[in-house]
C-alpha cells in the first residue's frame, strides 16, 4: 500500500530548518508532495536562493521520509520563496518570537525622523534576562567568559544568544568556530548557532582585520539596529560581551537594555579588581544592575595537583564585597580554555568534564538563583 500525504507531512513535521529552528511545515516550506508508486517527491521552498545550508535540508527530508512504509526513493525539489513570501515569513516569526511585530520602515523621507523600533527584550511579558558581561579593562578574559557561560546556560536547557557588543575588539564568532555569514529574509537578520548558542557579532559584517573607526553615535546605533533587526527568537538568556571600560556601549546599554544585569569580570590580583571596580560604579551610575562578579584566572593546577595563585588571590571576593553583590564563581586558569577560544571550540564543549567547565556550570546555576524579584510592569508608570 502506497504511503499517504499526510503520512509524509507527519514525518516531516519534526524537521526544522537548520537556520530558522523551527519546523518547515510550520514555516510553510513544503510546498507540494508528489507520490508515484514507492517513489516520493517533497518540493521545499528555501527562504532564501543559493542557501548555504541547501544540502542539509535535503538531507533532513530524506531521512525524515526515507524509512516510511512503502516509500522505496526520496527526491526533494528546492525552489525558493518570492519577495512577498519571505516578508509574510518574517512577520510570522516576528509574531511569534517576544511579540516582535515592529515595523521596519526604512523608506524615511529625508526630513522626516526615522521611527523608533520597540526593543523586543523591554516588551511586557517578554522572559528573557539580559546579562551584560563587562569589565574594567582589556585582557582579563571576559569574551572567553561570555562564550562559556552561554554555553553552559545552553547546556542546562536554556535558550541562550550572544549579542557582541565589543565592536572594536570583536572575538566572539572565531571563539565559537564561527564562518557562515547571518541570513538575510526580507531585512530581518537570522544570526548563525553554534553549540546551541545564537551570535551576531560586528565580526559579521567586517573582515577580521580591518579596524572599526566609530564615534559614540555609530555604537549607539550599531546596538539599536541589531537589537531590533536580529531574529532573536524566545530566549530565556541574552549575553552581551560589551566593551571593556566605561565608555558608550554602557550608557546605550543603559537606553535600550535598563533590564540588563551586569556581571563584572575581574582577575584575583588587587589592581584589576580596582580598574574593574570602575566598571561595576559606571553601570550603577546609569542604572543598570550589578548581579555579581566572575573571578577569572584565579588559580593553575598543576599535573601534582597543586594550585598556584600566579595573579594573587582574593581580588574577586573583594570586589563582590565592596559592590555588595555575590562572587558567582572563579574559573581556573587552564590551557584548554585558551585554546579552545583559538579554535573555535569553547572548553565548555571540548572538556565538559574539566576542571574550567565546572567552574562555568557552578556560575551559571548561580545566575539562575540570582533571577531579579522585580516584576516590571511597563504599562504601569508613576506621575
Amino acid at each position: 500500500m502506497p504511503v499517504s500525504q499526510d503520512e509524509i507531512l507527519r514525518a516531516l513535521q519534526p524537521v526544522q530548518d537548520p537556520e530558522l529552528h523551527q519546523s518547515i511545515v510550520d514555516l510553510g516550506m513544503v510546498r507540494g508532495i508528489d507520490i508515484q508508486g514507492g517513489a516520493v517527491t517533497v518540493v521545499v521552498a528555501l527562504t532564501v536562493a543559493g542557501c548555504p545550508l541547501r544540502a542539509e535540508i535535503t538531507d533532513r527530508v530524506r531521512a525524515a521520509v526515507g524509512p516510511l512504509a512503502g516509500v522505496e526513493r526520496v527526491e526533494v525539489d528546492l525552489t525558493v520563496m518570492s519577495d512577498e513570501e519571505r516578508a509574510e515569513l518574517r512577520q510570522r516569526l516576528q509574531s511569534a518570537g517576544h511579540g516582535h511585530g515592529h515595523a521596519h520602515d526604512h523608506g524615511q523621507g529625508a526630513g522626516a525622523a526615522p521611527a523608533r523600533k520597540p526593543i523586543p527584550f523591554n516588551e511586557p511579558g517578554v522572559k528573557t534576562r539580559v546579562l551584560g558581561i563587562a569589565s574594567g579593562k582589556g585582557g582579563v578574559g571576559k569574551s572567553s567568559v561570555t562564550v562559556n557561560l552561554a554555553l553552559a546556560l545552553a547546556g542546562r536547557g536554556h535558550e541562550v544568544a550572544v549579542f557582541d557588543a565589543d565592536v572594536y575588539g570583536f572575538s566572539v564568532p572565531k571563539m565559537l568556530g564561527l564562518d557562515q555569514d547571518p541570513v538575510v529574509i526580507d531585512g530581518m537578520i537570522v544570526p548563525p548557532v553554534a553549540f546551541g548558542v545564537k551570535t551576531f557579532s560586528m565580526g559579521f559584517l567586517v573582515e577580521e582585520d580591518q579596524p572599526v573607526i566609530w564615534r559614540g553615535p555609530m555604537l549607539h546605533k550599531y546596538l539599536e539596529q541589531f537589537l531590533t533587526d536580529v531574529y532573536w527568537g524566545d530566549l530565556d538568556y541574552l549575553l552581551v560581551d560589551m566593551p571593556p571600560g566605561t565608555g558608550d556601549v554602557a550608557i546605550s546599554m543603559a537606553q535600550y537594555l535598563p533590564r540588563a544585569e551586569i556581571y563584572v569580570v575581574t582577575t584575583p590580583q588587587p589592581a584589576a579588581q580596582r580598574v574593574a571596580q570602575r566598571a561595576a560604579y559606571m553601570a550603577a551610575k546609569v542604572n543598570l544592575k550589578v548581579a555579581g562578579v566572575i573571578e577569572n584566572m584565579s588559580w593553575f593546577t598543576a599535573d601534582d595537583g597543586k594550585r598556584y595563585e600566579l595573579f594573587g588571590r582574593g581580588g574577586g571576593e573583594a570586589l563582590a564585597e565592596k559592590l555588595g553583590v555575590p562572587l558567582a564563581g572563579q574559573v581556573p586558569l587552564v590551557p584548554a580554555l585558551r585554546e579552545g577560544g583559538d579554535h573555535g571550540i569553547p572548553v565548555v564543549a571540548a572538556d565538559p568534564d574539566g576542571e574550567a567547565a565546572r567552574a562555568f556550570a557552578e556560575i551559571a546555576g548561580v545566575v539562575e538563583a540570582n533571577a531579579p524579584k522585580q516584576i516590571y510592569r511597563p504599562e504601569l508608570t508613576i506621575r
